[in-house]
């Protein structure tokens, strides 16, 4: 099996998606779209990843990556889109894509929705989980999609397409280095949100694992599907 990664900067890869794929032995390529164009094709798995553009931006390379996004939904192929990534499946199925309230930055807490309890990856899980966040626009919930997980800032915090695709608007594979990358390349955001690097390094570190087995376990069904 293959599965293929659109990053959007360098500082935001997959992270703990990678480990476990990885563990179950699936290769990953990377495409780091702004820089490298997309990928031939969106493998066997996509993993969409985040970034601090908008999806509603006019470069030409954000049309097309919508429009690969869409033929690969469309298809049926097996998705994750983290951050900006849920914004792009989003987009690519129709939604609208806006700025929320206010920047969810660090741990937020999310409830599932009576969907997300019978989810097969979230259901596993508990009703109220804290998760990491580093995004200000939010989004609708495409059509014919099911929302997963809310929270106040933003009532749709995941939703899925189908069986196998998942926008997620917080990082189920956010790690130690990725959360110094992004308070360093993000500082701006920081400020706006007054919060610093430490407050939201230490009350994020503690939830990495929890976070960590979810991703574990969102690729295990991904690619359980997928065979």
């Amino acid at each position: 099996m293959r599965a293929v990664c659109l990053q959007h900067v360098s500082f935001e890869g997959p992270g703990a998606f990678a480990k476990a794929l990885a563990k179950h032995g699936v290769s990953l390529e990377y495409s780091l779209v702004p820089k490298d164009g997309l990928p031939r094709n969106a493998g066997d798995l996509l993993i969409v990843m985040g970034g601090p553009m908008s999806v509603n931006d006019s470069d030409k390379w954000i049309a097309e990556e919508t429009a690969f996004i869409r033929s690969a939904l469309r298809s049926g192929t097996a998705m994750i889109g983290v951050c900006l990534g849920s914004q792009f499946m989003a987009k690519a199925l129709g939604a609208v894509v806006r700025s929320g309230k206010e920047l969810e930055i660090g741990i937020t807490p999310v409830r599932l929705t009576d969907a997300g309890k019978q989810d097969p990856v979230f259901g596993a899980g508990p009703e109220s989980f804290g998760v990491f966040e580093w995004h200000g626009e939010v989004f609708d919930l495409p059509k014919d999609c099911v929302p997963l997980a809310g929270s106040d800032i933003a009532p749709l915090q995941a939703f899925r397409y189908g069986d196998r695709a998942y926008g997620l608007l917080f990082h189920l594979e956010m790690e130690e280095v990725g959360i110094d990358s992004l308070c360093q390349e993000c500082a701006s955001d920081l400020m706006k949100a007054g919060l610093t690097g430490h407050q939201v390094r230490s009350a994020a570190l503690p939830q990495l694992p929890k976070l960590h087995l979810t991703a574990d376990r969102l690729i295990g069904h991904l690619l359980q599907s997928s065979r």
